[in-house]
């Protein structure tokens, strides 16, 4: 017999947290997740439901990298071209500091990475001029 999927469950929780989302709902997700023996893989099925959630609400969410802080001018230009782009309602930006990037920024939504970064602009123009 197959397992039931992460995603499965994930999904499930959500439908029923549309009835009943008390105290007592949240208790029966973790009790059902004990009893299956589920607990060690809580983490993805919670990291599915939040993805679900944000499909079903048309909230694309991103992972900004970049060297400095965003300003709030190209922060909301970003979350606005990124709901457009997903053709989503809102987008959220979660700002990763890397000191590592020279400049540029590389935007991660869902499997998608968009790499702005001056190194990629740097290794791309390299390989352009060797084929030349």
């Amino acid at each position: 017999m197959a397992g039931i999927s992460n995603n499965n469950i994930a999904r499930a929780i959500y439908l029923a947290s549309k009835t009943d989302s008390g105290e007592s709902f949240y208790k029966k997700v973790v009790h059902f997740l004990a009893k299956k023996r589920l607990i060690s893989k809580s983490g993805d099925i919670l990291a599915r439901l939040n993805k679900i959630i944000n499909e079903e609400e048309g909230r694309a969410v991103a992972k900004v990298s970049s060297s400095r802080k965003l300003d709030s001018d190209l922060k909301k230009e970003l979350e606005q071209k990124i709901a457009r782009r997903y053709a989503m309602k809102t987008a959220n930006i979660i700002e990763n500091l890397d000191e590592r990037l020279l400049g540029g920024f590389k935007i991660e939504v869902n499997d998608e990475v968009i790499d702005l970064t001056l190194k990629n602009k740097i290794s791309q123009l390299q390989e352009y001029l060797i084929k030349s």
